[in-house]
């Protein structure tokens, strides 16, 4: 087998997950170690990062490291995998899913705040993904996941800034796996909606937007399921829940009505 179809098999191979210490990333790491990956989990909250690793290693029998990183800073970035492929070796698979959103409309929003989503959400992913891209080029070999947003296609009232760095994540993505696929390196972008994840007690001021739109959040763990099958095909986009994918694709064809649903019917905030 040739470039990212090798990756069907994730035994010791070596996955790199950002936003591990709770949530979809959580969940993500835990897969990834039922599938005998040495799982290195990155997040800035250490003591949290130690539980999901140990928890990795009792699923997977192998190796599983705690590393404290912020993805908004490239120099500790770059070191962190240079310091990841000397100890442990070749990085075959990165999951980009660090990142935190705000509901707020754009008016009332600081753009101190404005500045730092685009930090971690956008920029971290790619200086992340430089790094790792790099390396993955050299082996000719790699599977890049980027956690964006359906945020990213149907944006809503009081996500304008969130829903912009997802739609640059997505755009970036879809440019790159034109570019790395000659390589050998896969790129999947998933473009979940709302999750019952930690995600929510940041982003919700009022704390109520889950229990409104419950009928179709997701479950983290059925999300990170389908995101490591994914791992090792050619899949480009993964749309949950699939009923927001359609809704995607009647947006683009009547606008008018799809402003209408999306100020209206999906505006929960």
């Amino acid at each position: 087998m040739k470039g990212y179809s090798q990756l069907k098999d994730l035994r010791n191979r070596i996955a790199v997950v950002t936003g591990a210490s709770s949530g979809l990333g959580e969940q993500v790491a835990y897969q990834l170690a039922q599938k005998g990956a040495i799982v290195v989990v990155c997040a800035r909250r250490l003591e949290r990062l130690k539980q999901v690793s140990q928890r990795c290693q009792q699923l997977s029998g192998r190796l599983a490291l705690p590393l404290q990183l912020d993805v908004s800073d490239p120099a500790a970035v770059e070191a962190a995998v240079d310091q990841i492929e000397t100890d442990l070796g070749p990085i075959a698979i990165l999951v980009n899913d660090a990142g935190f959103g705000l509901m707020e409309n754009f008016l009332d929003f600081e753009m101190a705040v404005t500045e730092k989503m685009f930090r971690v959400n956008v920029l971290g992913l790619m200086y992340l993904t430089r790094f790792v891209g790099l390396k993955m080029a050299e082996r000719q070999v790699g599977a890049i996941i980027n956690v964006a947003s359906i945020a990213a296609k149907i944006a809503t009232p009081k996500s304008a800034v969130y829903a912009a760095t997802k739609a640059a994540v997505l755009a970036f993505s879809n440019a790159l796996r034109l570019e790395l696929k000659p390589l050998g390196i896969s790129v999947l972008t998933v473009n979940p909606g709302p999750i019952k994840t930690e995600f929510f007690s940041i982003a919700d001021r009022g704390g109520h937007y889950l229990d409104k739109v419950d009928w179709l959040s997701l479950n983290p763990q059925e999300v990170a399921e389908k995101i490591v099958r994914a791992i090792g095909t050619s899949r480009r986009e993964l749309n949950l829940p699939y009923l927001f994918e359609a809704a995607y694709h009647f947006y683009n064809l009547f606008p008018r009505v799809g402003d209408c649903l999306a100020g209206g019917l999906f505006n929960k905030k």
